[in-house]
């Protein structure tokens, strides 16, 4: 249960990190408190992660994404802080693994985690259809059409499309199996796909890896731990946004169409995410 005050905020780093303070930023953005943490702190026993409300895994290159991407982290997390992690977020608390995150997330067992025991790589995230580094704008949407609706709590009340920029050479989501994807699907896992500005799915670019299903994030069972490959904290205020000075200054309903023009807001489109994880913590 979260005590009064700051929502506190652990932003997970080790070697290779490198978007830990843009997430750390985020975080702050919307009222909360982030402390970036190198592993071997938690590891050592220096910091214990129940002292916090949220655990984040940012971008980045972890070790140098040797083996495969994420896959050291992911290990060094499943040997050595596996019980702890369970504990929080058995205890109601939420995580969110950004790119590098997520491929941490799922390749540690700790997402999509559909067997609920924690022992089980059900998904993983592989190289890209092209075959190279993928740095380019997407277009992604909470909305699944026929799909239940996602239990994210992270994605709730999102516009129906938002920009976000990836920066991955292996975010292609693939289940394990079909039965996998089915029950993600009913269970209300699946969090976000990439479509184009209208909200309609295509091939590359409009999906930049060739992801299953065109999914670019999921959540657990219970909703609270997320991952996605698109890069949130990247489009925080909205003059990140690529192209905000040539589009015209008018009223529309979506920040992302360059022929409707921005909606005149302060915020980026990534925000809301970072807003929404804080805004459930105080909650509890």
């Amino acid at each position: 249960m979260h005590i009064r005050g700051k929502v506190k905020v652990l932003v997970l780093r080790t070697a290779g990190t490198n978007c830990d303070r843009e997430t750390a930023f985020a975080f702050e953005h919307v009222g909360a408190k982030a402390e970036l943490v190198h592993i071997n702190r938690l590891v050592d026993k220096e910091k214990d992660i129940l002292d916090y409300d949220i655990v984040a895994l940012p971008g980045g290159f972890s070790y140098g994404d040797d083996i495969a991407s994420g896959k050291i982290l992911a290990n060094e997390i499943r040997y050595k802080l596996l019980e702890p992690l369970k504990k929080f977020i058995r205890s109601g608390r939420v995580i969110i693994g950004i790119c590098n995150g997520f491929q941490i997330l799922v390749k540690s067992g700790l997402l999509p985690n559909l067997s609920g025991d924690f022992k089980h790589v059900e998904t993983s995230l592989t190289l890209n259809d092209s075959a190279k580094f993928e740095d380019r704008w997407v277009y992604v949407t909470p909305d699944l059409g026929k799909a239940p609706k996602s239990v994210c709590i992270w994605t709730q009340d999102l516009p129906r499309v938002i920009y976000l920029p990836v920066a991955h050479a292996e975010g292609k989501f693939i289940p394990k199996n079909s039965a996998v994807l089915k029950k993600l699907s009913t269970d209300g896992c699946i969090a976000l796909k990439y479509c184009d500005s209208d909200c309609e799915s295509g091939q590359f670019p409009v999906n930049p890896n060739g992801s299953i299903e065109d999914i670019a994030g999921i959540c657990d069972t219970t909703g609270r731990v997320f991952g996605l490959m698109p890069h949130p904290e990247r489009h925080i205020q909205f003059t990140q946004h690529p192209f905000w000075t040539r589009l015209p200054k008018k009223q529309c309903n979506c920040v992302c169409r360059p022929d409707l023009g921005p909606a005149l807001q302060k915020e980026g489109d990534g925000l809301k995410i970072f807003r929404n994880g804080v805004e459930f913590v105080k909650k509890m």
